[in-house]
C-alpha cells in the first residue's frame, strides 16, 4: 500500500476494514448458531438464522454439554454424644459454602477447594439410583469416600463430642432468569437427602490406618473368643508348668552357686 497514491491508499483501508467487519460478524453468527441455547439466541435467535441460513448452515455442536443454571451445595449435619452422654443431632453445615469462602478472592485457589467435595458428589451421584441404592462396587467406593471427605471437615467444628452418624443433602438452587427475560424460574431450593450413615474407624481422618488396626483387635478378639476352653485351660496350665520349671532353675542354680562357695 505505500507505493499507492494517498485517495488508493484510503480506499484500500476503508475495504479492509470493511473485510474485517464482515468477518467478525459472521464468526460471531456462526458461533451463536453452533452454540447452546443462551440468553443472546433466545433474545436475537431470529437474526442469526436470517444470517445463517440457507447458505451457512452448520449441523455440528461446538459445546457439549449445556453449562450448569443451577447451584449445588453439599451440606452435612451429624449426630454426636454429648458431654452428659445424650445423642445430640448438630445443624446443616454447608461444606459446599465452607469452600466458596477459600476460593472466592483467592488468586491462585486450591483444586482441592475448588474440585475434591464436587467431584466426590458427582461420583456419588453417577454410582447410585435414585433411591440411593449403589451400583456394585463403585458405588460402595464412592460412599466411602464422601463419608471420608465429610469426616474430614467435621474435625475441624467443634460439635461438642465425638461423632457418631452423618448425614449429607445436596441443596439445588435455579439460577434466576435476567430481569430482561420473559422466564420464569423456580429458585426455591430443592434438597436430595442421603440415609444415616454409622461413622466407622475407617472413616476418621487418617482413617485406613485406624480401620486396620480396630480390624486386627476384633479379629483377635473373635479368635480368642472363638477358641475352645479345653484349649484355653491347657495353654494355662503349660503356661503355669513353664513359670514352675523357671522357678526350679532359679532355685537349683542357686543352692549351686552356696555349695561352691
Amino acid at each position: 500500500m505505500a507505493g499507492l497514491s494517498l485517495p488508493y491508499q484510503v480506499a484500500a483501508a476503508v475495504a479492509l476494514g470493511l473485510i474485517a467487519v464482515v468477518a467478525c460478524v459472521h464468526l460471531t453468527m456462526v458461533l451463536l448458531h453452533v452454540a447452546p441455547s443462551n440468553t443472546v439466541t433466545k433474545q436475537h435467535g431470529e437474526a442469526v438464522d436470517g444470517w445463517v441460513y440457507p447458505e451457512f448452515e452448520q449441523n455440528w455442536k461446538l459445546f457439549a454439554p449445556n453449562p450448569l443454571q443451577q447451584n449445588i451445595a453439599v451440606q452435612v449435619r451429624a449426630q454426636y454424644t454429648a458431654a452428659d452422654g445424650s445423642r445430640r443431632s448438630s445443624d446443616w453445615i454447608d461444606l459446599s459454602a465452607e469452600d466458596g469462602s477459600k476460593i472466592r478472592g483467592n488468586l491462585l485457589p486450591s483444586h482441592l477447594h475448588q474440585n475434591q467435595l464436587r467431584r466426590a458428589w458427582d461420583f456419588y451421584l453417577g454410582s447410585h439410583d435414585t433411591e440411593n441404592r449403589p451400583n456394585g462396587l463403585r458405588g460402595r467406593l464412592s460412599e466411602s469416600y464422601i463419608r471420608r471427605i465429610a469426616m474430614l471437615r467435621l474435625d475441624r467444628h467443634d460439635l461438642g463430642g465425638p461423632v457418631e452418624r452423618i448425614q449429607l443433602r445436596a441443596s439445588t438452587t435455579s439460577i434466576e432468569a435476567p430481569e430482561w427475560s420473559d422466564e420464569k424460574t423456580d429458585t426455591r431450593p430443592v434438597h436430595r437427602e442421603l440415609p444415616w450413615w454409622t461413622v466407622t474407624a475407617a472413616d476418621l481422618p487418617g482413617g485406613v490406618d485406624n480401620g486396620r488396626e480396630q480390624a486386627g483387635r476384633d479379629a483377635a478378639g473373635r479368635a480368642e473368643s472363638d477358641r475352645p476352653q479345653a484349649g484355653r485351660d491347657q495353654a494355662g496350665r503349660d503356661q503355669a508348668g513353664r513359670a514352675a520349671a523357671g522357678r526350679a532353675d532359679s532355685e537349683g542354680m542357686t543352692g549351686k552357686a552356696g555349695v561352691g562357695r
